[in-house]
Parts: structure tokens; C-alpha cells; sequence
């Protein structure tokens, strides 16, 4: 009888070994179901983006399609999107004047992983009927005038239009995100092109930096990225007396553009300051993107390679007239259509010159 009881309890008696496995095996099961109800609430949460119809072309009749005629948009005939596919406008509000003081144009192959990024100069001649400005950096407060347009709406067309291209959606960053975000990741080392020497003493803007690599804060950052004059006359420069870049604002496009990969190749580097990146990403950016779209990219933007992101400015001569407007920049229509298709085009065939919406300006 006592041998049975002693039996018994060792039968029932478990053995560490087994009750930390027993403890493991329970640990997973919760972690997989953690894991499965995240990526669920992902897929549940995230969208794919919708695509813009393509702008008008600038000699086509307008025509829309209507089925009970017969009539199609000879506008948009013979034109197919590239799957999956999106272009992007981006652009930087100025501090002092309400305009747009930097317009890029972003397209993200998500198939092929590949980004153009093409930046459009301040000063670009635009020629819309109705409206005053001459200068694409006007569109936005112009738009902004008139809430039933609104200002990133009306770039988006202006820019669609210049480019033959649709824009997708904007993205409108106010400058003091440079600052935020550089900071969020301990600094950007940045090889600063130029002499830069400006001050602004009604704006407390005071720029002094010498050209080469430098370890940069985010203050520091978005100050070489907005100096585009020096203060002390002739600088490096002497052709062009007050520009800090020898070809003045084209020069300060290009640092721009750098200092968005530098940052961008940063921040990916960096995810685990995910939840800094979005309380800035709200305070300091416009988008009509939601936050299901976000979810949708942000895989993908983790996976790129920034070897496969190609930058460009689109090229023409800013010493025109137009209308009473002065020292406009009008495109070089054969050398950006060049770029437009290698850097932007979404679609599966080219985007030729009847597409786009390039006036020409008048000599001075």
C-alpha cells in the first residue's frame, strides 16, 4: 500500500525541465498570437493609395467620357499607369512669404523598387488662363486664397500640367520638420557645397558655414538648405555677386535634394524611433495621404536602396520676361522631357511634348 501512494506521487510530481517547457510553450503560443493579431490589424488598417487621372493635355479638346455618346477624353487615350505606381508632390512652405520655396515631384516605382526625385526651380513660368502669377512658387498662396481650390490642389494640377503627368497625391512639409527629425537621429553628417555666409537680422537668421563634410544639428541643417544669397558681396562667386551658388538657385535645389536623401537614408536606418517619426510626421506635414496609405508604403520604403534613387533638376533659362513678370525660368522642353520620362513617368509608354505645359518667355 505504501509503495502505491510513494508511486502515485511521483507520477504527479513534475519535473522543472518540463515545467519551463511547459513554460516556453505557452510564452510562444501568446507571442504567435500577438504577432498574428498585429499583422491582421495591419492588413485590416492598411491601403493601397489611390491613383490621380491624367491631366488634360494642353492642345486636346476636353471631352469627358460619356457612354450614352460615345464621346471619350481624347486627353487621356492610349495612356496606361505602370503597376503600382505612385507619384508624389513635395513641397516646403516659406516661413516669411506663405509660398512654396522648395517643389519636388516624386515618383515611386514600388515594383522595380526605384525613386526619381526631379526638382522644378521656384521661379518656373507658368501661363495659366485666369489666374495673375507667372511663377510656380506663387501657385500655392494663390490657391490658398480661395479655400474651394485650396493651395496644395491647385500645385498639384499646375505641376501635373507643366509635367504631363498626374499627380498622385502632396505631401507639405512645414521647414521646422528639417529640424525635428535631424534631431530625432542625433545629426546628419552632410558635405556642405558652398561658402555661406547671410544674415537676415529681421528674420533671426544668421548663416555662416564653410564648404566641406560637417557633422550638422537640425538648425544647422535647415539653414543650408535655405541659403541661397551671401551677405558679404562677391563671396566665391564674383559673375553672380550675391548668389552663394554659381548657378544661384539651381545650385540650392541640388543641396536640397542631397540633404532629403541624407536624411531619408537616416531615418530608415533608424526605426526604432518609428513613434518620433510619426508625432513629428503630424505636427509638421500636410498630406491628403491617410494613415492606412502610410502603413500600406512603409514595408516597402524599409526594403529601398537609396543606390536606386535618381535626382535631377529640370534645366532652362531663368533670364526671361512674361507679362510684366521678370526673371522667370522657362523649361528647356526637349532636355526635361528627357528627365520627366527617365526619373517620373508613370506611365508605360512616353510622355512626349503635346502632354506638357512648358510656355515660353521673353528675352530680356
Amino acid at each position: 500500500m505504501a509503495q502505491r501512494r510513494r508511486r502515485r506521487r511521483r507520477r504527479g510530481r513534475v519535473s522543472p525541465l518540463r515545467r519551463l517547457g511547459r513554460g516556453l510553450y505557452s510564452m510562444l503560443v501568446v507571442f504567435s498570437a500577438i504577432v498574428v493579431g498585429l499583422w491582421l490589424g495591419y492588413k485590416m488598417v492598411s491601403r493601397e493609395p489611390d491613383m490621380a487621372q491624367p491631366p488634360a493635355r494642353p492642345n486636346a479638346p476636353v471631352v469627358t467620357d460619356d457612354p450614352s455618346t460615345g464621346d471619350v477624353d481624347e486627353s487621356q487615350q492610349g495612356l496606361q499607369r505602370r503597376d503600382a505606381t505612385w507619384t508624389f508632390l513635395l513641397a516646403a512652405e516659406d516661413q516669411v512669404s506663405g509660398s512654396t520655396d522648395t517643389i519636388m515631384v516624386c515618383t515611386y516605382d514600388t515594383v522595380n523598387q526605384r525613386i526619381g526625385l526631379v526638382s522644378l526651380p521656384r521661379d518656373t513660368l507658368v501661363d495659366r488662363e485666369g489666374w495673375k502669377f507667372h511663377k510656380l512658387n506663387e501657385v500655392y498662396a494663390a490657391g490658398n486664397l480661395y479655400p474651394e481650390v485650396g493651395g496644395a490642389p491647385l500645385l498639384m494640377d499646375v505641376v501635373g500640367e507643366i509635367l504631363g503627368i498626374p499627380i498622385d497625391h502632396y505631401v507639405m512639409v512645414d521647414t521646422k520638420i528639417f529640424v525635428e527629425v535631424v534631431d530625432a537621429v542625433g545629426g546628419v553628417d552632410f558635405n556642405v557645397p558652398v561658402y555661406m555666409n547671410y544674415d537676415a537680422p529681421d528674420q533671426d537668421l544668421h548663416i555662416h558655414y564653410q564648404p566641406g563634410m560637417q557633422h550638422l544639428t537640425g538648425k544647422q541643417a535647415l539653414e543650408v538648405v535655405r541659403c541661397r544669397k551671401n551677405s558679404d558681396g562677391p563671396g566665391e562667386y564674383p559673375n553672380n555677386i550675391y548668389d552663394a551658388y554659381p548657378d544661384a538657385d539651381i545650385g540650392r535645389t541640388r543641396t536640397q535634394q542631397e540633404m532629403v536623401k541624407t536624411i531619408a537614408r537616416k531615418v530608415l536606418s533608424n526605426p526604432q524611433k518609428m513613434n518620433s517619426y510619426i508625432e513629428i510626421f503630424s505636427r509638421c506635414v500636410k498630406t491628403d495621404l491617410e494613415l492606412g496609405n502610410l502603413l500600406w508604403f512603409g514595408p516597402l520604403a524599409l526594403q529601398f536602396d537609396f543606390g536606386d534613387l535618381e535626382t535631377a533638376t529640370l534645366p532652362g533659362d531663368g533670364n526671361k520676361n512674361f507679362e510684366g513678370a521678370q526673371w522667370v525660368y522657362e523649361l528647356d522642353i526637349e532636355a526635361s522631357l528627357e528627365i520627366i520620362n527617365r526619373c517620373l513617368n508613370p506611365y508605360t509608354t512616353p510622355v512626349t511634348a503635346d502632354m506638357v505645359r512648358m510656355p515660353r518667355g521673353e528675352d530680356r
